[in-house]
């Protein structure tokens, strides 16, 4: 017990040490809207209109405004854990060797580090697709059941892509299994995200829905495709909308469109600004969406998939290195709510003073062809294991998992580098310990 705990621990360890490089966690500058979530008054806390109520509070669960350690080390033991029991699923028996093995790999060769060591959601998208093939395809005990249930929950809910993946993990447990015991065991946890959702929606909005302005987001996307930008153009002026005052600014990059200050939803016609112009534009994002799906359909299939096929390709850490908006988004947020100290030593990390990605560069190297050998490893593996449903279930679940992430992500919203560097690692990781001589099962 003492041994698997030490491997447990060393493997979170091993699976953050790009923190230890930076001297802080890894931080984005949506960062510092979830922290936003928590802050004291009387700049908090605040609920965000375009961000599920959810990883904010996760934050606060393990830094109670002393220290953003706190969450990051709990991110490392909860990916560590998984990888345990994936081992144990996919060998029989896990073993402390073959689990630092597998978390050194991983933290050495692969983009894993550094979504384990980012505070942002983007480190639930492994977990959900993780906790949801074990809770599918592996003998667990009651408490591990339940442990991964309320993981994978709370991992769905935090970030709305992953939803999708959730269901597309359900629909493949379902194909595979054909039994209802694991079928019911990988939806659960997509249950209670949207009940989670519903009732966070419900109570920060006034409106029980999984995303009370995500029309705006499926608008931005469509736009800068250009299908619902043709329908603003043919629809206008007649059609009487917001947009059609800027019909003939569009279409234009979706992250522009969503958040540039000089905008359509950021500002009215008249030069004025709008706040929070992405909400007030929701609604009426939810009739041009709708028109568009309904007039170019083949269009907008054909423009999704493009980009989710782009998405698959754009893997690597580069945006979760950089300081873009840190000083204005983060620093803030950290020096109203927490220590001396802990504002010190964000100060003093080489992310915010623009150092990290010099620092990191001799790291990544390895990325790129691990990655590419990682898909080939799969395929070896799933050719290797046939008839062996748990396994399989297992290790083409990852490419499944993917695939859906690439989809939800690049296809729905917009290719960016961190979306699948998130997931992608996976790919050699489970289909290399899947290769490993098998142990006798057992319940470790």
């Amino acid at each position: 017990m003492i041994l698997r705990l030490a491997a447990g621990l060393a493997g979170a360890l091993l699976l953050v040490w790009p923190a230890f490089l930076n001297g802080y966690p890894l931080l984005f500058s949506d960062t510092g809207a979830f922290l936003h979530q928590t802050a004291p008054p009387p700049g908090g806390p605040l609920v965000i209109w375009d961000k599920p109520h959810i990883y904010g509070p996760l934050l606060h669960l393990f830094h109670w405004r002393v220290s953003l350690w706190g969450p990051m080390l709990a991110q490392g033991l909860a990916l560590s854990h998984l990888l345990w029991l994936a081992q144990r699923g996919l060998r029989g028996l896990a073993t402390p060797g073959a689990h630092l093995l597998a978390c050194a790999a991983a933290a050495l060769l692969t983009t894993a580090p550094f979504t384990i060591a980012l505070l942002m959601p983007d480190v639930f998208a492994p977990i959900v697709l993780l906790a949801l093939l074990l809770l599918g395809f592996v003998p667990l005990s009651r408490p591990e059941t339940a442990w991964l249930v309320l993981l994978a929950a709370v991992g769905i809910a935090a970030h709305l892509s992953h939803l999708p993946l959730a269901l597309a993990m359900v629909v493949f447990v379902l194909l595979v299994a054909r039994r209802i015991g694991p079928v019911l065991r990988a939806a659960a946890p997509m249950v209670l995200a949207v009940l989670l959702l519903l009732g966070t929606n419900l109570w920060g909005h006034g409106r029980a829905t999984l995303s009370p302005h995500g029309a705006t987001f499926a608008l931005a996307r469509l736009q800068a495709d250009g299908p619902a930008a043709a329908l603003i153009r043919a629809r206008c002026p007649e059609a009487g909308w917001y947009l059609c005052a800027f019909a003939d600014r569009l279409p234009m990059d979706s992250d522009a469109f969503l958040w540039e200050p000089d905008s359509p939803v950021n500002r009215a016609p008249d030069g004025a600004a709008r706040f929070l112009g992405g909400a007030l534009l929701s609604q009426e994002a939810r009739v041009i969406v709708a028109e568009t799906l309904r007039a170019y359909p083949l269009e907008v299939a054909r423009t999704t998939a493009l980009n989710a096929l782009r998405q698959v390709v754009l893997a690597t850490v580069g945006d979760t290195l950089v300081d873009t908006h840190l000083a204005a988004a983060v620093r803030p947020r950290i020096a109203e709510a927490f220590p001396a100290r802990e504002l010190a030593a964000y100060d003093g990390a080489l992310q915010p003073r623009g150092l990290l990605p010099a620092a990191a560069a001799p790291f990544l190297w390895p990325h790129a062809p691990v990655l590419l050998a990682g898909a080939v490893l799969a395929l070896f593996a799933w050719w290797r294991l046939r008839g062996d449903a748990r396994r399989i279930g297992l290790v083409v679940g990852v490419l499944v998992g993917v695939s859906a992430n690439a989809l939800a992500t690049g296809g729905l919203s917009k290719p960016h580098l961190r979306y699948e560097a998130r997931i992608l690692w996976l790919m050699p990781v489970i289909a290399g310990l899947a290769l490993l001589p098998r142990s006798r099962p057992t319940q470790s």
